[in-house]
């Protein structure tokens, strides 16, 4: 796909001599909260950077959309997201900016509705007054499969502009083998909400499949695509993303060897990681882990694994739900202790400002 750049020499099956020369990043790194930029939220699940340097951040259970200003912190609700049915996993999950938001102020929502998961996008207007700075939602991709866990629901523009959704299962394991349905899928859409030029099988959204449940989407200085997974009982999985492969899901878990199924580059037991979201900063993959409670390095060289993962914060600030690249050795973090799983401690949940080397 020319719109969506892979080296196919990167397969974790690859012979030596196929394998990527691209130099490897380093096998310890370090990272350093440098302030906490907001305080006393409620069920944050997905941010989004705003041209000037403010925040928006989702609120799964409350179904609103909050700016936090990002040099004072100060929180303002911009409005609330109709038809929202927050139960379980469900609710107002990831959030992303049209790539023309700076003419055309359009923010995409990924959310759990009463019949199914569903992306809309809405106009956003700061001049208006607080809580009614949302306009109504338009409905670009509907029918994705829901249920009361693995729901997906992170949304990315990619660099070739076209919006990828991350989906679960829905607890129903036979969906991520099904090609004809929309659970246990990347897709990869048109910021219109039509089958992306390009993509792997005719006249679908979908960009790759086998999946459990889909957390976190970030690209690579070469634009290529990696996305976490939550695993069940054994292997959670960092996987880099190949148009049209087939991740395993429910026939394998972790790495399994077969031809059938492409491995992931990294894996955890579920206790240390529960993943969720991911991005990318000085070489390296950074993920959020929720039951395992650390942010986790990846170090890549191509899309292999350099070193083994190398985790941080571990239980300092309780469960992490969202990592996402603030620019150059910058990333912000969201934790997720107010979630009904957690355990809230005074000021949750929180954004951080994270310096990464």
């Amino acid at each position: 796909m020319g719109s969506a750049p892979w080296d196919r020499t990167a397969s974790p099956r690859s012979s030596p001599a196929q394998r990527p020369t691209e130099e490897a990043a380093p096998a310890k790194g370090s990272v350093t909260v440098g302030r906490t930029v907001a305080t006393g939220l409620d069920s944050p699940w997905g941010l989004a950077a705003l041209p000037g340097g403010d925040l928006l951040v989702s609120s799964r259970d409350e179904g609103t959309l909050t700016r936090i200003d990002g040099k004072t912190g100060e929180k303002t609700e911009v409005g609330e997201v109709p038809g929202v049915s927050a139960a379980g996993e469900g609710g107002l999950l990831g959030i992303a900016l049209s790539p023309d938001h700076a003419a055309d102020r359009m923010v995409y929502a990924y959310f759990t509705s009463a019949s199914d998961n569903r992306v809309v996008r809405m106009l956003y207007d700061p001049a208006k007054p607080s809580g009614e700075q949302l306009g109504a939602p338009d409905t670009v991709f509907k029918g994705i499969p829901q249920g009361f866990v693995h729901n997906g629901g992170r949304i990315a523009f990619g660099p070739d502009r076209m919006l990828y959704v991350g989906t679960g299962e829905s607890g129903e394991t036979g969906l991520s083998q099904d090609r004809d349905s929309l659970g246990g899928k990347i897709l990869r859409l048109t910021p219109e909400g039509e089958p992306a030029p390009g993509n792997p099988f005719p006249d679908s959204p979908v960009y790759s499949y086998g999946h459990r449940n889909v957390q976190g989407l970030a690209w690579d200085a070469k634009q290529r695509l990696f996305a976490s997974e939550f695993g069940q009982d054994t292997w959670d999985e960092l996987n880099a993303i190949r148009p049209g492969d087939n991740y395993g899901w429910p026939e394998a878990e972790g790495r399994s060897g077969d031809d059938a199924f492409h491995d992931p580059i990294a894996q955890w037991r579920t206790d240390d990681a529960s993943p969720s979201g991911v991005a990318y900063a000085e070489g390296s993959l950074w993920m959020a882990g929720l039951r395992g409670e650390k942010l986790w390095r990846v170090p890549l060289k191509g899309t292999r694994a350099a070193a083994d993962p190398q985790p941080f914060l571990d239980g300092e600030y309780g469960r992490l739900r969202t990592v996402v690249a603030a620019g150059g050795n910058k990333l912000w973090l969201v934790t997720s202790n107010t979630d009904g799983r957690g355990d809230p401690k005074k000021g949750d949940d929180r954004v951080l400002e994270l310096t990464v080397k």
